[in-house]
């Protein structure tokens, strides 16, 4: 678990905090598939949706990690903006997410 707590972490800081999309990329399975409307699937998609996203130029701060098996929930703050990612490890790789979001 811990494991995959850091990957989540890592891929998230390079997305939101570091502004490192290839370094996230490397983070995403090929075939990764998000169930948050409006986000595309595959990793290279996904990862660019999010670089040309409003929430690129935006402050990322995470606030709580919780990990159970497979799962890695991830409280964030961003833009003004509180979301609860969740997404799922397989082999060291992201390969699933759900978000939930609410103003902050």
């Amino acid at each position: 678990m811990d494991q995959n707590r850091m990957i989540v972490v890592d891929c998230l800081e390079n997305l939101f905090v570091h502004k490192d999309f290839d370094a996230a990329k490397a983070a995403l399975h090929p075939d990764f598939v998000t169930h948050s409307p409006g986000l595309p699937n595959g990793r290279d998609a996904f990862a660019d949706a999010v670089k040309n996203s409003p929430l690129a130029g935006a402050t990322a701060e995470i606030k709580h990690i919780a990990a159970e098996h497979d799962l890695v929930m991830v409280h964030l703050h961003v833009a003004g903006t509180a979301i609860v990612d969740i997404l799922r490890v397989e082999d060291g790789l992201l390969v699933e997410h759900w978000d939930v979001k609410q103003p902050a």
